[in-house]
């Protein structure tokens, strides 16, 4: 079976992207008259939890 026509499950593959990690991006600008009026840059990193690592923001206590 060629790569192009093999199916995989849709838990396979986000178990393999929260592996890695996945960075969402995004740019969102209302503007009235060609008037930009609010500007949003969105940015998300999306990865799965380990008790190996910690947290970025520490322990709660």
């Amino acid at each position: 079976m060629s790569v192009e026509h093999r199916r995989i499950a849709l838990v396979d593959l986000l178990d393999r992207l929260l592996a890695g990690g996945v960075v969402i991006t995004g740019d969102l600008t209302l503007s009235i008259a060609d008037v930009d009026l609010v500007r949003v840059d969105l940015k998300a990193l999306v990865s799965s939890v380990s008790d190996e690592l910690p947290a970025p923001w520490g322990q709660p206590v």
